[in-house]
């Protein structure tokens, strides 16, 4: 039985309470499952521990990114009415489960231990995490949608940058002939792995539980100071009426917009799958050997990650003002346009590389951010994270077919290590059509038609607050609370882009 202080009804903001606690609350889930993406610190430490392949460790990830699409499409509906608290708690421990049993499996030589830990339980924790804080974010700011998922989203991009150091840190930490100094000299052991997998686990597990305590809904009829819906009803393509998750995949627009998600994800993935190998490529000398440096190629990862981030964020929100279905114009358009000048004049310059790489992944993380926006804008806020979590099932779809695509190429044009820019060109070219292919779903994306709306669906019955009230009744509330929940995202968060920005400076000193 769930407990009582998990249910929706006592998270219930009372009248005052001060929205700008709701972000920092959904970035602590976010930077904490955004580890995700930093899974290569210790790939070869576990590729020599359990004597395999490559491949084999690879599939943890995989494994991992397909159960967040599964389990966000199956659970999204129970998120949505039982509200962020209960998702949030549940996040938190499938999260920190996750690396508990990867840690066993490890420490006993069980590989398969590490898929079903970190694989399956985490990426349960994965789905559910990403999805629980995003309704309630955008019911909180209705007046600033892309503003706010952006914030939040932005997040899991920063869990890497983060991560990835400090995982690095920790290896060097239990295993003294680890040297993260030197860019993780030799090969962290096993057991090193194992005690970093224990460490996260635990550290995730109280990060992610904070914000659930002090997540909360805005109570019935609650609205913004100066919020006024009228105007924002006359925006192209935004509905005050309700859509329920059901209903939402029979409709053309819900499938035109997964298209549009999968075609943007599969382009961006292309790049930041094959990221440190594909700049050293494109830049080799007479003699065959390439004028990246290995720790420059590193200082271009990082920069991805910062570009990645600051996408999330800085796209999410112009699209506040631009409208959703112009800023995927931009995202898809200005993309094809990139994609082309990077497989034609892209070894021209190293400059003119890491802009076009930079601006494309910038994209990536925008076109994540931006899609819960639009989807409010479409469906309604009744059952927005249902209809999130189903179409976040495009990105399990873009997590297998992007680097398949950019590997069979690769694949039939040499060995890795011997490949120049010449040989990313097919590949390349491949992700303009996909580019197109995605820019014509977005310009199809219409209205939702009448007979999918729902009648007298409201949001659940958050009355224990009281009568309808807008900040314009109530003063907000000053509390500390607020500044010190900042303080626990902000330092982390500022902590991983200083590392990513001292490991970018290498790639043009």
């Amino acid at each position: 039985m769930t407990l009582a202080v998990l249910e929706r009804e006592r998270t219930v903001a009372r009248p005052g309470f001060n929205r700008w606690l709701i972000p920092p609350a959904a970035l602590a889930v976010h930077l904490c499952i955004g580890q995700v993406y930093a899974t290569s610190v210790y790939k070869t430490a576990l590729v020599e521990h359990f004597d395999t392949s490559l491949t084999a460790i690879g599939i943890i990830f995989s494994i991992a990114i397909v159960m967040l699409g599964v389990s966000a499409a199956v659970f999204g509906t129970w998120v949505d009415s039982g509200g962020p608290r209960r998702a949030m708690v549940a996040a938190a421990l499938c999260w920190s489960v996750g690396f508990l049993v990867g840690s066993l499996g490890i420490s006993t030589n069980q590989l398969w231990l590490v898929y079903l830990g970190y694989g399956v339980i985490g990426g349960i924790g994965l789905g559910i995490g990403y999805i629980s804080p995003v309704s309630t974010l955008i019911k909180w700011f209705p007046d600033r949608p892309g503003l706010a998922t952006g914030m939040a989203i932005m997040g899991f991009g920063g869990g890497a940058m983060i991560a990835s150091p400090l995982s690095s840190w920790l290896l060097g930490v239990y295993d003294p002939n680890y040297d993260p100094a030197a860019g993780g000299a030799g090969v962290a052991s096993g057991s090193a792995v194992a005690q970093l997998f224990v460490t996260l686990g635990l550290v995730y597990g109280v990060v992610m539980l904070f914000g659930a305590a002090i997540v909360r809904v805005p109570h019935e009829g609650w609205q913004p100071h100066g919020f006024d819906p009228s105007k924002v009803t006359k925006k192209a393509l935004v509905t005050t009426e309700s859509v329920s998750a059901d209903n939402a995949i029979r409709t053309p627009q819900f499938w035109f917009l997964w298209l549009v998600l999968f075609c943007n994800v599969t382009a961006g993935i292309g790049i930041l799958e094959q990221a440190a190998p594909m700049i050293r490529d494109f830049f080799r000398g007479e003699d065959g050997s390439s004028m990246i440096a290995a720790g420059a190629a590193a200082g271009f990862v990082g920069l991805l990650s910062l570009c990645n981030m600051a996408g999330r964020f800085v796209w999410s929100s112009t699209s506040d003002f631009t409208g959703r279905k112009n800023i995927y114009v931009m995202y898809l358009g200005l993309g094809i346009v990139l994609y082309l000048l990077l497989a034609l004049v892209g070894s021209s310059a190293v400059v003119l590389f890491v802009l076009f790489a930079g601006i494309i992944i910038s994209f990536y993380g925008g076109g994540f951010a931006t899609v819960p926006a639009y989807l409010r804008d479409l469906f309604g806020t009744f059952q927005v994270g249902a209809i999130h979590g189903r179409l976040l099932t495009a990105w399990s779809a873009a997590g297998i077919a992007g680097p398949l695509i950019i590997n069979r190429f690769l694949d039939a044009r040499g060995e890795p290590g011997a490949l120049v820019a010449a040989d990313y060109r097919p590949a390349l070219l491949t992700m303009v059509g996909v580019l197109v292919v995605g820019f014509i779903c977005n310009l199809a994306i219409k209205p939702v038609a009448e007979k999918f709306h729902e009648r007298g669906a409201d949001e659940p019955a958050d009355k224990e607050a009281g009568a309808a009230t807008t900040d314009d009744d109530v003063p907000v509330k000053k509390s500390p609370l607020v500044v010190g929940a900042w303080i626990v995202v902000a330092v982390p968060l500022a902590y991983g882009i200083y590392q990513t920005v001292v490991k970018a400076v290498v790639l043009f000193g």
